[in-house]
């Protein structure tokens, strides 16, 4: 499959796009495009990757720590690296030197102790596996892993190791390749990138990754604990280097600076294809011309459209992470179409999809995929293969169980770093991540009993109270008949009137003033009859459609004649003016600005202009109230 990578770089920010070839390849496809092609013809985006200025990811980072303590409960250690957070250090992640720590895994019985390994206080060097995630630490190692274009050389490693992504043909040629290869008692990974590679390509790498760890070492040596011994390539250099390979067709990137780094990584480590680096040069910018700004937008959106007019929709929990599968409004091709068939081809896009926004999002940890259900167990194995070759692509470890006769797919998805969704976004002030917020009804039904609270303890002066709350709740009190308004006036012998505007919060009000019925009141209606003013005309009347409605601050404007000046501002004369909502009519002008321009000059300061739109709803309760 043919593959690009974009870089885009700003000054606070770098972003790296994998774009993978789409569908069928053609003849025209198969041909390199020149620099001036539309980089996303024919492809589309596989991955995105975002880093921003002091918000780097330390995955690959080297400290030099101080164990601050060991639990044999959890057989683990967390280590002062420096950070906010200790790291979190296993016991099958322990290197130690003439002391041997065989992995036994989780739950297993026997071996050694961490506490007979480490103590409180010692130093270590150790290297972050694990970026933090939400309220956890980083997770680390003390077996150094030094990664190099071809190979990553792990000092206290044994033999030779090769991706299990490539084929068993290749793996063969790399074994024979490497079979005399000096690691100096060290042992290698080979990546996927050494496809193809020839045992000359080794030999150059290696004097590299064998000088970084002489260098590490004496850093390591020379500086106290807690401290940064050595920080990892940025964001575009580790994508490169750790993916750009044969099936790549060429790496694109914005910024002069980082195409000249990136050129001299592949001058020193893979010379032929320093000419696949390409600088962009066009006007439009890089990400905008390829689509990718769109893709990044929609990583946020719980819907995902699938071709044939199903859908997806993504929800994420605290402990997992789930895909509902929805048919939408495919029905179906033909008069012969069957239901079982419209099922399964909205079932085999979804699955291609789903691994399609794993790989986008970076979405980690269990995920539970809810197919619709199918009757045969040959759609289901269909289903099954389609997941399994588009997650063949994916280069994060996973691992699915088969698909059980709910239409349920467990997997699981190695989550290393944050992915691009929690990067450009933040949990919701309102709803603090819940996607709910209490309704307009509940909130006033609760401001409704504080309310009379307020009241009881008041003293008898105060005859009247002027509350200031979000229109939006207000009209819970004024709508219906002011049912709720007359209710809570009856009980208590008091009178209530109501300001506030659509920018404040839902769950927020106060009362900005008590006194007598006559002083509340004058504070509290905007305007008497004869004003006139200034408003901007935002929907039409519920019931009349030649009239019209403006909002001023959560009170009511009902304009004769306003219907056909929708979105207009009109000078307007007040009729009459209510508690709750004002009647007006317009002034003998033809626009805004004649209405201005008739304005006599002391009453231009007193114009109003009025705000955000109301419902019908809001209207209309007002009126009944008035």
């Amino acid at each position: 499959m043919k593959k690009q990578v974009l870089v885009s770089v700003d000054p606070w920010e770098t972003r790296v796009a994998l774009l993978e070839q789409a569908g069928t390849p053609t003849k025209e496809a198969d041909q390199r495009p020149s620099e001036k092609a539309n980089p996303s013809a024919g492809y589309r985006v596989a991955e995105l990757y975002i880093e921003r200025r002091g918000n780097r990811s330390i995955v690959g980072n080297v400290y030099k720590g101080k164990v601050d303590n060991v639990i044999d409960g959890l057989e683990a250690a967390f280590i002062d690296i420096g950070l906010e957070k200790n790291a979190f250090l296993h016991i099958d992640e322990i290197v130690l030197p003439g002391i041997e720590t065989p992995r036994r895994g989780r739950g297993e019985e026997g071996g050694k102790k961490i506490s007979s390994l480490l103590k409180k206080g010692q130093e270590v060097v150790v290297q972050v596996v694990k970026d933090p995630l939400k309220t956890k630490g980083a997770r680390c190692s003390m077996e150094l892993a030094i990664a190099g274009r071809y190979m990553v050389y792990t000092p206290s490693g044994e033999g030779v190791g090769i991706s299990k992504r490539l084929e068993d043909k290749e793996r063969a040629r790399l074994r024979r390749a490497l079979k005399d290869l000096d690691l100096k008692s060290g042992g290698a990974i080979l990546r996927t990138a050494a496809h193809g590679a020839k045992k000359e390509d080794f030999e150059r790498e290696l004097p590299y990754l064998f000088k970084l760890h002489e260098v590490l070492v004496e850093r390591a040596d020379a500086q106290s604990a807690p401290s940064l011994v050595f920080q990892e390539a940025d964001l575009s250099v580790r994508v490169v280097r750790d993916i750009f390979s044969v099936d790549f067709e060429r790496a694109i990137v914005d910024d002069e600076g980082q195409y000249n780094r990136l050129r001299s990584f592949f001058e020193r480590t893979a010379p032929e294809l320093v000419d696949r680096v390409e600088l962009w040069q066009e006007s439009t910018p890089l990400f905008e011309q390829a689509g990718v700004e769109e893709v990044i937008e929609g990583v946020t959106s719980r819907r995902v459209d699938l071709p044939s007019g199903g859908y997806l929709m993504v929800d994420y929990g605290e402990a997992l992470t789930v895909f509902d599968v929805n048919s939408g409004s495919y029905v179906g091709r033909g008069r012969q179409a069957r239901l079982e068939d419209t099922i399964t081809k909205t079932n085999l896009e979804a699955a291609d999809e789903i691994v399609r926004q794993l790989r986008l999002r970076d979405v980690g940890g269990i995920i539970v995929i809810d197919f619709i259900d199918m009757t045969k167990a040959k759609n289901r194995d269909d289903v099954m293969k389609t997941l399994r070759k588009a997650l063949n692509e994916d280069r994060t470890k996973t691992f699915t169980a088969e698909i059980s006769r709910l239409g349920l797919v467990e997997m699981t998805r190695q989550n290393v770093t944050e992915g691009v969704r929690e990067i450009i976004s933040r949990t919701c002030p309102t709803c603090n991540g819940d996607a709910v917020v209490l309704s307009e009804e509940t909130i006033a039904i609760e401001f409704d009993r504080q309310l009379r609270e307020i009241a009881s303890r008041s003293p008898r002066a105060s005859e009247a109270f002027l509350v200031q709350m979000n229109p939006k709740v207000s009209v819970e009190f004024t709508g219906a008949g002011a049912r709720m308004l007359r209710e809570l006036e009856q009980s208590t012998g008091k009178l209530f009137h109501f300001e506030g505007s659509d920018s404040l919060s839902l769950n927020h009000f106060e009362v900005t003033m008590e006194g007598s019925a006559e002083a509340v009141r004058e504070r509290a209606v905007p305007f008497a009859a004869g004003d006139e003013v200034l408003v901007t005309l935002v929907e039409p009347h519920m019931y009349n459609v030649d009239d019209a409605v403006a909002k001023i601050d959560g009170y009511i404007v009902s304009v004769a004649g306003g219907g056909p000046h929708l979105g207009e501002k009109l000078m307007v004369k007040i009729e009459e003016a209510g508690r709750n909502s004002a009647s007006a009519t317009l002034l003998e002008a033809d626009n805004g600005k004649d209405a201005l321009d008739s304005t006599p000059r002391g009453s231009e300061e007193e114009a109003v202009e009025s705000g955000s739109a109301a419902t019908p709803e809001v209207a209309t309760a007002a009126e009944e109230s008035n």
